[in-house]
């Protein structure tokens, strides 16, 4: 079974340190869409962000834990187009 298909909506996504990252809104191609309330801040807030599935290191029932610890995790978040928020 791929990584994809055991993420669930609403899953907490959490670093590797148990950091809350986010809240999937959905998998979206090898990136998890998260929920618009979890996506950024300041200018960056209201619009969905994206992490890669790159990242994930396991999905533990209803969390997804990446490899990368929270703060260094929400460098790698990706905006519609792809690009990186930082």
């Amino acid at each position: 079974m791929s990584i994809a298909s055991q993420i669930k909506e609403h899953a907490e996504v959490i670093g590797a340190d148990g950091v809350h990252v986010g809240t999937v809104d959905h998998v979206e191609g090898d990136r998890i869409k998260l929920t618009r309330t979890d996506s950024g801040v300041g200018s960056h807030k209201g619009h969905h962000h994206y992490i890669s599935l790159g990242l994930v290191a396991e999905v533990e029932g209803n969390r997804v834990r990446l490899s990368a610890n929270g703060d260094v995790a929400v460098t790698f978040e990706e905006e519609e187009t792809g690009a990186s928020t930082e």
